[in-house]
């Protein structure tokens, strides 16, 4: 071979080489690693994602508490995290053949949730949504919340197309629009509303954020400051989302995470899902 080919050959493996570095998928991890970053990606198909190491996280049964969930759906998450030093973005993915995202009558919606405990401790408290006195946070997105978000109208005649809705009485051209009369009938045929039920739509945003001290004791925290996004993949969903870092959490330092999954198909809802146990959590620092 002479010295023109030879080099023409080494050239040709050196950028092969070097192409398939840069297009290589990330290592898998034995933890969720925050990587830093100057700005945190606003959708779950953001290029920032690419470099991030992946956390495959294993889904379990939750049959510890009713209603129990006795039949596995979600085997596990992908997870990749990137935090700006002030909050930390998680992107959860996983496979789900079907798309819920209706609420009508005997479905259920598609939803994740990310879980972080209140405080940075070396003690954590249990996995199962916490317990008396270790709160954990959740950050909780729901396909019904999204698809509303996204633009489809929350009424009757959008969700079942082929009803018929003959009048509504708050809807009576005698009622000033807008006016407290009006309001007032309207809360009538709105009973989760009249109750100050915050779960109710229409939605401005997909995601909430809830507190927890155990099963049984989750209740919307005083503020949702938690924002996200989900799209639909060829077989499941890409869901994004973001919070502040919890109190006390500095760049540099660990936690614990925990993530959840349901699927509407299989009628999972409340306390029927598929659940992670805590996983060490690493917050990257920008130095």
């Amino acid at each position: 071979m002479n010295t023109a080919r030879c080099r023409a050959v080494i050239l040709s493996v050196t950028v092969l080489v070097a192409a398939s570095c840069t297009n290589r998928t990330p290592a898998p991890t034995t933890e969720v690693v925050a990587v830093h970053r100057t700005a945190l990606p606003a959708k779950p198909d953001d290029t920032a994602w690419s470099d991030a190491p992946v956390y495959t996280a294993a889904l379990l049964l939750q049959d510890m508490v009713e209603p129990r969930l006795l039949e596995a759906s979600t085997d596990k998450v992908q997870v990749r995290a990137i935090t700006d030093g002030k909050r930390v973005a998680f992107r959860l993915e996983w496979a789900d053949p079907t798309k819920d995202d209706l609420p009508v009558l005997g479905r259920f919606s598609d939803a994740c949730a990310v879980q972080l405990p209140v405080t940075t401790q070396a003690d954590v408290p249990a996995p199962q949504m916490g317990e008396t006195q270790k709160p954990v946070e959740i950050t909780y997105w729901r396909a019904f919340w999204q698809s509303t978000v996204d633009g489809r109208e929350d009424s009757i005649r959008a969700l079942y197309p082929n009803a018929t809705v003959d009048h509504y009485p708050f809807e009576a051209p005698s009622l000033q629009s807008g006016s407290e009369a009006q309001r007032e009938m309207a809360k009538r045929y709105a009973p989760a509303h009249a109750l100050g039920n915050d779960m109710a739509g229409p939605r401005t945003q997909p995601v909430q954020d809830l507190i927890a001290e155990g099963p049984g004791t989750i209740h919307p925290a005083p503020e949702t400051r938690s924002a996200g996004r989900g799209t639909r993949t060829a077989d499941g969903w890409q869901v994004l989302l973001s919070r502040p870092l919890p109190a006390g959490l500095q760049p540099g330092r660990r936690t614990e995470v925990a993530f959840a999954v349901w699927q509407g198909t299989h009628q999972e809802a409340g306390a029927r899902k598929m659940r992670s146990v805590w996983i060490p959590l690493a917050i990257e620092s920008g130095k």
